[in-house]
């Protein structure tokens, strides 16, 4: 299955952030992606974190959640719909949710993300606690032949999850780990792609991350390298910043070959806490 993960530097413009996202899932498709997905906040980056609250919509209706299931339909593909802000029933707080819509555009499966960002060095301060609230359940779904594990952004520090995303009773091993981000520029530099090869090689599964990559409006600069990585840990594609697609191909035959020849995950030891 060819992939593609789509880099954007999102605005406070929704209208002009679907556009975009239009444009290169189209893009993507044309060029033969059966899957792709979008970054964190794909549809809108505003002056405060507490503008997502005047977008946020209902739980499968919206026109941001209708744009992804249309351009899913039209192009024929999955489509990881990066992030949407979902209302809660307390207004002051939405739920920061991954919305993945299936080549007949029908809503497949969707995730909220877990474990919400909070950083101050004293120059930069983030707390996405202050308007999100934080998901509960790890969250897969079946693409063909390939199972496809949710995460979103600040997930990727917190190995345990992706553990929990292959070892779920009932369902195979994920071939493929999803990480929408939005990483800054400060912890991007240092942690992004150490962290993505990280969860790869443990565990020995393709990773896709789709990154808010550049210079914004409202003053925020992203890390980008929006990449693919195999199960050995090698990166297949990547892009600096600016938007554009980063196009890869999933070979369940070399998912196969690695768990074979050094089989990581038969040798998981569970130990109490």
């Amino acid at each position: 299955m060819k992939i593609a993960a789509l880099q954007m530097v999102s605005t406070p413009s929704v209208q002009r952030n679907l556009d975009t996202a239009r444009r290169l899932v189209a893009q993507a498709a044309g060029e033969g992606a059966q899957l792709v997905s979008l970054p964190e906040y794909f549809c809108f980056m505003g002056a405060t974190d507490r503008d997502k609250l005047d977008i946020a919509e209902a739980p499968g209706d919206g026109p941001i959640q209708q744009a992804l299931s249309d351009a899913a339909r039209e192009h024929r593909v999955w489509i990881i719909g990066g992030t949407v802000p979902i209302r809660t029933e307390d207004a002051a707080y939405a739920l920061n949710a991954t919305c993945v819509y299936a080549p007949d555009g029908q809503l497949a499966a969707s995730y909220s993300k877990i474990h919400l960002f909070r950083y101050d060095n004293g120059r930069e301060q983030y707390d996405e606690g202050m308007v999100l609230r934080a998901g509960t359940e790890p969250v897969s779904f079946q693409a063909g032949e390939l199972r496809v594990g949710l995460s979103i952004c600040y997930d990727l520090r917190f190995p345990e999850l992706y553990r929990s995303l292959m070892f779920t009773p009932g369902q195979p091993p994920c071939g493929l780990l999803a990480v929408p981000a939005a990483f800054t520029y400060t912890t991007g530099r240092a942690h992004w792609e150490l962290l993505l090869r990280a969860r790869a090689v443990e565990n020995q599964c393709y990773v896709i991350a789709a990154a808010q990559g550049g210079q914004h409006e409202n003053g925020r600069r992203t890390w980008g390298h929006s990449m693919v990585v195999d199960p050995w840990g090698e990166v297949l594609a990547v892009r600096d910043e600016g938007e554009g697609v980063v196009m890869a191909e999933v070979d369940p035959a070399r998912i196969a070959s690695v768990r074979t020849q050094l089989p990581a995950l038969e040798h998981r030891k569970v130990f109490a806490v």
